[in-house]
């Protein structure tokens, strides 16, 4: 297991030829500012880019074969708890920042789904899916990657449960509720149809992303090579009492998905912030992100917006402290 995560995750011989090349070809010190950023921005921009090809096509085949339609079918025979964990669960299959989720997020609820559930997949949906766990694994290992993902889809769970039992279909937009839906015949594709989707979404997802890793990584590079560990400890250290609230603020107005939030997890991680402060500045880069709830105000009312951003912010933050206080 170790050998796989060192070779396909980690990239270990990734990370050793960068630095022949830093070291050796542009005659850099790896202890400078500038050479350790260089490697960490050669070495973090090409591991994500070679994962991101693999893991978007693998994700994005297994999602062809789950349709808005069928999706809706599936969702349609749960209620209670167990249909917001199956919408939860149904967030893990779609590589989606939050944005890309709440046109579907749109159809669940427009087609009478219980709106806890489709509350439990818009939560999910950009926090957690396979792509992340897998990404995490290659930075963090599959111990972190397996905490990550689990408590995702519990805050998504305990989400829509929350906003279920409040009875906020009131809430909804008209306009929304009166959509008119079809039955549309799923359509089964061949083998050659999903791998064209699954490379069509490769090609979507890069034009959509790069831009965002770059920032990302450049600031990971930053805060592991130029802002001095000081800085970082008194900010988000452990001695700061306040350090996981301030990390789910800093969060919000980083409009970003997993790809681009990573490398500053892990400049963070390797600067000593504990676990449950990066994970609770993940969590707000990717669910409460401005666009996402900008975008949200135009399709649910005022109070169930603020009953959405409350719930997962006090979610956040309460996972944040809880990982904080335990030794993984």
């Amino acid at each position: 297991m170790e050998f796989i995560e060192n070779i396909f995750f980690k990239m270990t011989w990734l990370y050793r030829w960068t630095e022949y090349f830093v070291s050796n070809i542009l005659g850099l010190s790896m202890n400078s500012k500038l050479g350790g950023s260089l490697h960490f921005f050669i070495y973090d921009t090409i591991k994500i880019f070679i994962l991101l090809g693999v893991l978007i096509f693998t994700i994005s085949y297994i999602q062809s074969y789950f349709p808005p339609e069928r999706t809706k079918k599936i969702l349609g025979g749960f209620k209670g708890i167990s249909g917001n964990i199956l919408g939860a669960l149904f967030g893990t299959i779609t590589p989606f920042c939050s944005c890309s989720s709440i046109p579907l997020f749109i159809g669940f609820t427009s087609a009478g789904l219980p709106l806890g559930v489709t509350f439990s997949f818009l939560i999910s949906s950009p926090l957690v899916d396979l792509g992340s766990f897998l990404l995490l694994s290659s930075f963090f290992g599959f111990k972190i990657a397996i905490i990550y993902v689990i408590v995702g889809v519990i805050l998504a769970v305990i989400g829509g449960v929350i906003i279920d039992k409040m009875n906020m279909k009131k809430y909804i937009a008209e306009y929304i509720l009166n959509i008119e839906n079809v039955d549309m015949d799923i359509e089964k594709l061949s083998s050659k149809e999903r791998v064209n989707f699954s490379k069509n979404q490769v090609r979507d997802i890069f034009k959509k992303v790069w831009g965002p890793v770059l920032i990302g990584v450049g600031i990971g590079a930053m805060i592991h090579n130029v802002i001095p560990r000081e800085t970082i400890e008194t900010l988000l250290g452990k001695n700061n009492p306040f350090a996981v609230i301030i990390a789910t603020v800093i969060g919000v107005p980083m409009y970003a998905d997993i790809f681009g939030t990573l490398p500053i997890a892990e400049a963070l991680y390797m600067k000593g912030v504990q676990l449950g402060t990066i994970l609770s500045l993940m969590m707000s880069v990717t669910a409460l992100s401005f666009p996402a709830i900008i975008m949200l105000s135009k399709i649910i009312k005022p109070k169930l917006l603020g009953l959405y951003v409350g719930v997962v912010t006090m979610g956040i933050i309460f996972i944040g402290y809880l990982f904080n206080n335990i030794n993984i």
